[in-house]
């Protein structure tokens, strides 16, 4: 218990030292973790909630995820608390209904995972306490089977990936990005070298030496 209590007195304190205030009522949800606040000045402000990742509308779980950030504030009056925009001028916030914690909230319901790209949240001991505790529990996404629960950073980076590549195919794959993600997954060598080279999944690459799922491609 007083474990517990110091992990939320430090991700509270963490929170609050967020130096923007921006208020305003929530009148669009794009996705599970970007909305519109349109400020008592009638000025329209996106906001990216910080230090937590959603699974994207095209990937299993990202109109769930959607609804359940819509559940919690659509029509809603909030507080975001930001000290910065991303590269898509987009402010990245900690967002709080009264004093709900709502970035909390979606990891806490299972809805959305702990960014671990690039975030200086990324290992917010309460946080990474409430995806544990949500893993475990199966809550929202985490009942969804292992090959579909692809974080969206990987998912983005496959679709830029497959993108790049795409012109520079022979002929149409028989794969496709985002269906598997293991090596356990994987039927031959040929396929492990598509998700590594095309879809950029670096986790089949574990000795980091080119080679995808070595008790394949041995």
């Amino acid at each position: 218990m007083k474990k517990i209590l110091i992990l939320l007195i430090t991700g509270l304190l963490n929170a609050f030292s967020w130096a923007d205030e921006i208020t305003g009522r929530v009148v669009s949800v794009h996705d599970g973790d970007t909305l519109i606040l349109l400020t008592p000045e009638k000025k329209q402000i996106k906001i990216r909630l910080a230090a937590i990742d959603t699974p994207e509308i095209g990937q299993p779980y990202g109109k769930k995820a959607q609804k359940s950030l819509s559940d919690l504030v659509f029509d809603k009056n909030l507080t975001a608390r930001s000290n910065q925009k991303d590269q898509y001028g987009r402010f990245l916030a900690q967002l709080y209904l009264g004093g709900v914690w709502i970035n909390a909230e979606m990891v806490k319901q299972g809805d959305a995972w702990v960014y671990r790209q690039h975030s200086r949240h990324s290992r917010d001991p309460l946080l990474l306490a409430f995806e544990t505790h949500a893993r475990k529990e199966k809550k929202g996404l985490w009942a969804l089977p292992e090959s579909q629960r692809v974080p969206p950073w990987e998912w983005r980076k496959s679709r830029r990936t497959q993108g790049k590549h795409i012109s520079s195919l022979s002929e149409p794959s028989q794969w496709a990005c985002g269906a598997k993600r293991t090596c356990s997954q994987m039927t031959s060598c040929e396929e492990a070298r598509f998700y590594l080279k095309q879809c950029g999944i670096s986790r089949l690459d574990i000795n980091q030496n080119d080679i995808p799922c070595e008790k394949l491609c041995h």
